[in-house]
């Protein structure tokens, strides 16, 4: 491989002010491959302690044949919406989705845990996608480790969520039985398997980020006690989101991601999550530009109060920063007016989707770290697989699943220029043949 370097640049404020910014070329390896590997060996070290990166077995066993048929409702609790779907399982691969989504609003996040389950069974259900850390030892059961995505309901971390649930079931004279209780990024990588048998690792991108993949019960020590067949395979939800938690000794991190983390509901929590999913994005250029406001550089004699409010610059806002396709940049226009009240220079919408591309671009490239470290652990990269992904950052910010790929390119070489992309209905999968490279190692799911 050629030797790394790791170029740097500025970003001119349309004040003249300048920012630093470090940027790599296209043969530059070293940076991405360090940090899969860091990350592979931090991981391991803290699995051998159970705190960070919990690694968790879901005791979902094996992969879908293709063949399965039957009609499912499923409830996706997420971290922006809890979607209702009734799911068509047609065999050969083929299902139809019919579903319906409920905004959640921040009082429900931070609510008591119960009434957020209560909320859950007036939907109707009888499958829960669950997409937050829990311990399990059987597939109907779950204790929450510990809440992300910015939920915070209290009196649910450390309790059986598959039984809380079941309350509100019965609370509401809802006819339906709890079945299973799985992650969200499992699902996907079952659901992603069913329609494509070469998808081997499943990855969320959205208000969160997760990722999935199959490993061998023989591999996996913490449950070698519960007697199951050392020849089957069970679904791992990584909780990659924990990772570089509380140490922060490998993620480079900007003065805008400690903010960010400290003023969070979970400090020194979620590391890798804050500088990747789409619940953070917008507040990292929101901090920035109100730096720049407070030092005087943008929006002089204008009121920016609004803009002061944490949270308030969506990151749907940096996806429509990136695809505007006029000139003047009409959509930015429309986002600083429509929603902050305040007016913009050519010059500072050009500055702002440079910003948001550098954002955007970062957190795609970290992700593309973690599913090089899993295909690598796996020995997937001589056989080559493909990588199932779901999520509103992946599916709608534009360029987010080509930067994966050339974040892999960087880190894979030359033959991973060769991905193609395919999609099938709600699950879009990046088919990427991956190859050879000297790591080969990130941490079985050790107690």
């Amino acid at each position: 491989m050629p030797a790394s370097r790791r170029g740097s640049g500025t970003l001119t404020t349309p004040s003249g002010h300048t920012l630093t910014i470090h940027t790599r070329t296209h043969d530059e390896e070293d940076l991405p491959h360090a940090t899969k590997k860091t990350m592979a060996d931090h991981l391991r070290r803290l699995e051998s302690i159970c705190i960070s990166t919990p690694m968790i077995p879901t005791f979902v066993f094996g992969w879908p044949t293709g063949q399965e048929q039957g009609d499912f409702l499923a409830v996706d609790l997420g971290g922006t919406n809890l979607r209702v779907c009734l799911v068509t399982v047609q065999g050969e691969g083929k299902f139809e989705i019919t579903q319906s989504k409920y905004r959640l609003t921040e009082d429900q996040k931070q609510d008591d845990g119960q009434k957020l389950f209560d909320f859950c069974a007036e939907c109707l259900k009888t499958f829960i996608e669950f997409s937050y850390p829990c311990f399990q030892e059987k597939i109907d059961h779950g204790v929450l480790i510990r809440w992300t995505k910015g939920f915070g309901a209290p009196n649910t971390e450390g309790h059986d969520v598959a039984e809380m649930f079941r309350k509100s079931l019965a609370k509401y004279n809802v006819p339906v039985t709890l079945t299973a209780l799985i992650n969200d990024t499992t699902g996907t990588l079952i659901a992603s398997h069913y329609v494509n048998p070469k998808n081997k690792i499943a990855c969320i991108f959205g208000t969160g980020c997760n990722a999935a993949y199959m490993e061998h019960v023989k591999d996996i020590p913490k449950i070698n006690h519960l007697g199951i067949d050392p020849n089957a395979d069970m679904a791992i939800n990584c909780e990659w989101g924990a990772f570089d938690s509380f140490e922060h000794e490998h993620l480079p991190r900007s003065k805008y991601d400690i903010i960010v983390d400290e003023s969070s509901n979970k400090p020194h929590e979620q590391s890798f999550e804050k500088l990747i999913s789409g619940r953070y994005l917008g507040e990292i250029l929101r901090l920035i530009i109100c730096e720049l406001i407070d030092e005087g550089v943008l929006f002089l004699g204008q009121n920016t109060y609004k803009l002061e409010v944490p949270y308030s610059f969506d990151t749907a806002f940096l996806s429509l920063m990136e695809s505007d396709p006029t000139d003047e940049l009409l959509m930015i226009i429309g986002i600083f007016t429509h929603f902050f009240a305040v007016e913009t220079t050519l010059a500072e919408r050009q500055f702002f989707r440079a910003l948001a591309k550098l954002i955007g671009r970062r957190a795609a490239r970290l992700s593309a770290c973690g599913i090089a470290a899993i295909a690598s652990k796996m020995g997937y990269l001589d056989e080559g697989c493909s990588v199932g992904a779901d999520g509103s950052l992946y599916n709608k910010y534009p360029g987010f699943a080509e930067r994966i790929h050339e974040g892999l390119v960087d880190i894979f070489g030359d033959k991973g220029r060769c991905a193609s992309y395919l999609s099938s209905s709600r699950t879009l999968s990046v088919s990427i043949p991956l190859i050879p490279c000297d790591f080969r190692s990130i941490p079985s799911p050790h107690s």
